[in-house]
């Protein structure tokens, strides 16, 4: 297996610890960044460092035995994500999946839309709990959640070695494809059940041809290969 190819651990979970003294830890990612059409989806899942297994304590390997094998969701075939979607709902301490939907995108932007929908989905954790998150993971190194009330700390490449956020973006990644699934249905001539809303040859070319549906990003240059930035 190569490195890039790696299972996410608790490694980067158990620094933040050490480092913050948190013991209860939101890890927040998003998918359908890029796509021209859909929602951008957000996931939070939430992992209590005191309630783990013995085993990804020990050694400071940081490997929970049962979530060893999720990755990034880029790095997972379409049915291991699926395989793990449950098994992770059913470890995590708390989670969440959050849509914000492209008329929000357009109206606000692709950045505060991602921190609206991750917001959301820190609501909902919240309420599942009955207690806040002491402190959120987050991939990237921009902080486009903007929580007022919980510390964030940004990591590059957080989806490929926290577990808490790999998890999450397997949660995210399934519900959202499984959306798009759903929507080919009503638009199968945009190839949405493959595409998954991106910006395919195909997808372009329909686009082209029939126009925007309201599940288009209409601010965005849909018919080019240039997308726009945050």
């Amino acid at each position: 297996m190569s490195p890039a190819a790696a299972n996410a651990t608790l490694r980067p979970e158990l620094a933040l610890a050490a480092e913050t003294g948190a013991r209860l830890i939101a890890g927040i990612d998003e998918v359908g960044r890029g796509a021209l059409a859909g929602p951008v989806t957000v996931g939070v899942v939430v992992v209590d460092l005191d309630a783990l297994p013995a085993e990804a304590l020990t050694a400071g390997t940081g490997v929970w035995p049962e979530l060893d094998g999720v990755r990034d969701s880029k790095l997972l075939a379409p049915g291991a994500r699926k395989t793990w979607h449950p098994v992770i709902c059913q470890h995590a301490r708390a989670f969440s999946v959050q849509h914000s939907e492209a008329e929000q995108i357009d109206a606000v932007g692709l950045s505060a839309a991602m921190g609206a929908a991750g917001r959301a989905g820190l609501q909902e954790v919240v309420q599942q709990l009955g207690r806040t998150p002491e402190v959120v993971l987050l991939d990237g190194v921009h902080n486009w959640l903007q929580t007022p009330d919980i510390p964030v700390r940004t990591m590059a490449k957080a989806d490929t070695l926290a577990l808490s956020v790999a998890c999450a973006s397997v949660l995210a990644k399934v519900e959202r494809d499984e959306l798009m699934e759903h929507l080919a249905g009503e638009h199968p001539e945009f190839g949405w059940e493959s595409n998954k809303g991106y910006g395919s040859a195909r997808h372009r070319e329909a686009i082209s041809v029939s126009g925007p549906t309201r599940y288009h990003r209409h601010t965005w240059k849909l018919t080019q290969h240039a997308l726009p930035g945050l």
